[in-house]
């Protein structure tokens, strides 16, 4: 892979213990040929944030994250059933 990604340990840590994914594991989502990414419309004023949808182990991954310094920097993932249902139409699956 080479996206260069960055991420904050400590959110990595709250991360894994609250939704059960690291960090590490969530870059795989950009290497997803059918991911989907979308603009998170909904949280940062500050700086521009997205989502990132793409299978990982047997699920659909979905990844937060923003662009910084030319980096992918991750700011959250789970696998959650409104990702799941994002990709899953965009890639017309039935």
């Amino acid at each position: 892979m080479n996206t260069s990604f960055e991420w904050d340990e400590d959110k990595n840590a709250e991360n894994l213990k609250k939704h059960g994914v690291n960090f590490e594991t969530a870059q795989y989502a950009f290497i997803d040929l059918k991911r989907v990414i979308a603009k998170d419309l909904a949280h940062s004023k500050i700086e521009k944030r997205y989502y990132c949808f793409g299978k990982v182990k047997g699920g659909v991954l979905t990844v937060r994250f923003t662009y910084r310094s030319s980096r992918i920097r991750i700011i959250g993932a789970g696998y959650w059933r409104k990702g799941k249902n994002i990709y899953e139409k965009q890639n017309q699956i039935q």
